[in-house]
């Protein structure tokens, strides 16, 4: 597997995949058409197929121009998507795959950002697509789901073997990390990712991938057991009882508000 990050929008990431064996390439989640067909062009693939993680516009934007100039593409997203996603001809839903080639991507449906958002993990090449569920250092926002919800994506992602490698949709890191220190302000993982990070996006290179034992030790979204991060949760909000859920809750809502 050859993956090729292509910067689109502000901050998006969409990703070129490619089968070295047979040549033939996917892309996921292309925001825009034109430097995904920019990338193609170059790499001189057979580009066969689309993977939508999630419906929202600057992950499916470039759906309709690219099936124009592609007919053929096939165009993955979650089944309740199928209004929602421009040009879908297969719908999947937890436990369906896709192939690339001789690449084998499982579906892992993870709703909340949206309700009908996937991850796709390539387990063989230990490499998962996350959209806007997991990102380096956060998640996403709760737009079509609960804070329960999203502690059950968390498990079910950080539950994937920790070597995997985690391509989020949008470059989101610094920012993240930032708010992560304010939660954990003595966790060295995360000072130490942060200036890293800090030093990459200076030489405008990606901080992606991550990986899933990376998320367990800076990520506050799966860190809810943390005690420093419960400790300051209960310090703004006194008088609530801290389970795990709740504690995602309150972290996502200091980070919408930070």
């Amino acid at each position: 597997m050859k993956i090729i990050t292509i910067p689109v929008l502000s901050d998006n990431y969409a990703y070129l995949v490619i089968d070295e064996a047979t040549n033939e390439a996917g892309v996921v989640d292309p925001s825009e058409a034109g430097p995904v067909a920019d990338a193609v062009k170059r790499e001189g693939v057979n580009f066969t197929t689309i993977i939508n993680t999630h419906h929202h516009w600057d992950h499916v934007g470039g759906n309709k121009e690219l099936v124009q100039e592609y007919p053929d593409l096939r165009v993955y997203g979650h089944k309740r998507d199928e209004t929602r996603t421009p040009c879908i001809s297969h719908m999947v839903d937890e436990g369906d795959t896709v192939s690339i080639g001789n690449l084998e991507g499982r579906f892992l449906f993870i709703p909340c950002h949206t309700s009908g958002h996937v991850a796709v993990h390539f387990a063989a090449e230990k490499v998962a697509f996350t959209g806007d569920t997991l990102f380096v250092a956060g998640c996403g926002r709760l737009f079509e789901g609960t804070a329960a919800d999203m502690h059950n994506n968390m498990l079910k992602l950080s539950a994937l073997p920790e070597d995997t490698r985690i391509y989020p949709g949008h470059e989101y890191t610094i920012k993240n990390l930032e708010f992560a220190l304010t939660l954990e302000p003595n966790n060295a993982a995360v000072q130490a990712k942060l200036s890293w990070a800090q030093e990459t996006r200076a030489k405008n290179q990606p901080t992606i991938p991550s990986t899933v034992a990376e998320e367990k030790t800076i990520n506050p979204f799966i860190r809810v057991d943390s005690q420093e991060l419960r400790a300051t949760i209960k310090k703004q909000f006194p008088s609530l009882r801290l389970d795990d859920v709740t504690v995602l809750e309150r972290t996502r809502y200091l980070k919408d508000n930070f």
